[in-house]
């Protein structure tokens, strides 16, 4: 028991240090200003920065290849920085500036002046190592084991106890809660949802889809919203907003953005995130998703609803878990994990209000949660329309403003 404890106390210090990068990577990642429009992250819709690589996608650069002064996170890919420097905050509900300077708005993320950061370090570096040479090399602990959101690891149950509640004897001839041997197959549960949607035969009829309404982010900031995907593979959105206008698009193994600030390629692992978040059938088809597929032992609840929950993993190891609603078949929930080398980082999409398209049934609201609070945001759609004519044209880059000499 004391091994135990003592093991609990050193990987509770191990997480403070989880602070230690915390905005590095936003800021330099797409413009001069964190906040700016270009951000994604800061309008709740960079839901790709937390999708795992594929298997086909390029070798990108790590950390220490692209930042300055990485000591700890080294082999860390540079897609995965954001969302561990917003594990780190979510963790000790703190900001960036805990750790990084900040003067006057200008963030020097490479200085070491804070001793915060240095003790971050040594968090990090005992984080890993108890995973190392406890769990095999596992991510089984993380700064959020011990912190739970407080700056000081939490070691201490808070008194007074609850007391648990006697668990309820059965009403005669009430059925027992269904066991795994009970519980309906994944395939009888996807099975369920197709058919609920509007069978597969509708599914494979779709060729196109376009969407239109608003996302409100956390900030209370709310974008008219707008996307046509056509299969296989090609996607546009656009996004406006007081700032101005930003669209990007993907179109096979193509991506691009415009905004205020521009034009640029989007390539590596944000293309290839990018491409399986716009999928049209992205949660649609979904067997063809997973390599393998789990039944959870026994219902859970969303709400009011009972729900199945199936454990997916795909290709390139993601895990995901699939809520159905038990009743109706219908998915109410995705959450996916992406696993780093300091922690899983769990992001969850919860979809709402179910209409009836030409024949398939489509959620007209999308929530996204996430660890970083900037990317919170629930998109409404107010129209959607299957098989319209899409321009091709707008799967494009577009040419380049020319600016004046």
């Amino acid at each position: 028991m004391k091994l135990n404890i003592l093991k609990l106390l050193i990987v509770a210090l191990a997480c403070v240090s989880a602070i230690v990068v915390i905005t590095k990577a936003r800021a330099q990642k797409s413009s001069p200003a964190p906040r700016q429009f270009v951000s994604l992250s800061s309008l709740g819709m960079a839901a790709p920065a937390q999708t795992p690589a594929a298997a086909t996608a390029p070798q990108e650069k790590t950390t220490e290849q692209v930042q300055k002064n990485i000591k700890v996170l080294k082999g860390l890919p540079q897609s995965q920085l954001i969302p561990v420097m917003n594990f780190f905050s979510a963790s000790l509900r703190v900001r960036c500036t805990f750790c990084h300077v900040n003067n006057n708005g200008v963030w020097a993320f490479d200085s070491d002046e804070k001793p915060e950061k240095e003790r971050a370090r040594e968090m990090i570096t005992m984080v890993l190592n108890v995973n190392k040479t406890t769990f095999k090399g596992g991510v089984e602990v993380s700064c959020y084991t011990c912190h739970r959101g407080n700056r000081n690891p939490v070691s201490l149950p808070p008194l007074p106890l609850p007391i648990p509640s006697p668990r309820p004897s059965p009403a005669p001839g009430a059925q027992a809660s269904p066991t795994l041997a009970t519980m309906p197959s994944a395939d009888e549960i996807i099975n369920k949802y197709v058919v609920a949607i509007g069978g597969q035969a509708a599914i494979d009829k779709l060729k196109t889809r376009v969407m239109r309404g608003n996302i409100k982010t956390s900030s209370g900031v709310t974008l008219t919203y707008q996307i046509e995907q056509s299969a296989p593979d090609r996607a546009h959105e656009i996004f406006m907003s007081e700032q101005g206008t930003m669209e990007r698009a993907v179109s096979g193994n193509m991506g691009w953005e415009k905004n205020p600030q521009g034009l640029h390629d989007i390539t590596g692992q944000q293309l290839a995130d990018l491409k399986m978040s716009l999928q049209l059938f992205r949660n649609l088809k979904l067997k063809e998703q997973y390599t393998s597929l789990r039944v959870g032992g026994r219902k859970e609840k969303i709400g009011e609803r009972d729900v199945y929950v199936i454990t997916g993993t795909t290709a390139d190891k993601k895990r995901e878990r699939l809520f159905f609603d038990a009743e109706n078949g219908l998915l109410l929930r995705r959450v996916s994990y992406t696993e780093t080398m300091i922690g899983i980082i769990p992001e969850q999409t919860d979809f709402e209000d179910y209409r009836d398209v030409e024949g398939v049934k489509l959620p007209f609201t999308v929530r996204l949660s996430a660890v970083d609070a900037n990317r919170v945001s629930t998109r409404t759609f107010t129209e959607i329309k299957l098989n319209v004519p899409v321009d091709d044209s707008k799967f494009n880059k577009p040419a380049a403003a020319k600016t004046n000499p």
